[in-house]
């Protein structure tokens, strides 16, 4: 039996979508109502981190197990997961962490927590692989509203260069290595995507994809802070403004050959994802 926690998201959804037919797959969330994956071998388990019950429950049987948590300023959730999995004696547990980690000049919040969270796994005495993925390319959705509406992206440091990564092919990594636990077990890999770009080369892709001009509109620190202050707790976003300014210095630039290593294909670039995505961003 394979758990993956985090189901109905990004990750976590698509792992689910590759592992039905595979064999028996239990799904941990907290909306059941919004798992869509469905058949003969999945088993739908409601809960949260925060229920230690609910945890043990989900994890009776489980051989390998996808963690992905999502909230810093809940460290308990990740020690609830790894103390329910010593108690059923879980195998193998596959970590949803952060290229940040092994950034020595990040210490933001959130990557503090990823830290924690690894060396947590580390001391537990369960198998662990640890993924550590830049950016999802996915994140550009939050730009499909202006670029409906308006033909604009705005969005802070459009020269900074990422290289993000196909949420697609951090899924197939995690599937490939919660099928295999002896091959990938004390292994933490980096998951990029196969170049670095900036907002404002991305915007130019989606325009050249739509047949039309895109507008790149950089938004100020000010702008910027104020936006992800509406969106998040004060030391979230914070947080995200101290790794911004990493992205600006140049730290999330670093191609790693990890993914086209472990799945023998090429990492999926930044245009390949658009392509398939721009009902999303098409007026």
């Amino acid at each position: 039996m394979i758990l993956v926690t985090g189901a109905t998201g990004t990750v976590g959804r698509l792992v689910t979508e590759r592992l039905s037919g595979t064999g028996p797959v239990r799904l941990f969330t907290r909306d059941p109502r919004r798992v869509t994956s469905t058949g003969p071998d999945v088993e739908v388990a409601g809960g949260d981190f925060d229920d230690p019950g609910g945890l043990r429950a989900a994890l009776v049987g489980v051989r390998s197990a996808l963690l992905v948590t999502t909230n810093p300023l809940a460290p308990a959730q990740d020690r609830n997961f790894v103390t329910a999995a010593r108690a059923a004696r879980v195998g193998h547990v596959v970590k949803l962490s952060a290229q940040a980690v092994a950034d020595t000049g990040a210490d933001d919040l959130i990557t503090r927590w990823q830290r924690d969270n690894e060396e947590l796994l580390r001391a537990s005495g369960l198998a662990w692989t640890f993924l550590r993925p830049r950016a999802f390319m996915s994140n550009t959705l939050g730009w499909a509203r202006s670029v409906r509406e308006e033909g604009v992206v705005r969005a802070p440091d459009g020269a900074s260069r990422n290289a993000s990564v196909d949420p697609r092919d951090i899924a197939d990594v995690a599937v490939r290595v919660l099928a295999d636990p002896a091959a990938h077990a004390g292994r933490a890999y980096p998951l990029t995507g196969p170049a670095a770009l900036s907002a404002v080369q991305q915007t130019d892709m989606l325009g050249e994809l739509l047949g039309r001009p895109l507008e790149f509109v950089e938004l100020t620190r000010e702008e910027t802070l104020s936006g992800l202050l509406a969106r998040y707790p004060e030391p979230l976003a914070h947080a995200l403004m101290e790794s911004a300014a990493r992205g600006r210095q140049g730290a999330k630039t670093g191609v790693d050959p990890t993914v086209p290593d472990l799945l023998g294909r090429p990492a999926r670039g930044y245009r390949a994802w658009a392509r398939d995505h721009l009902a999303a961003f098409r007026a």
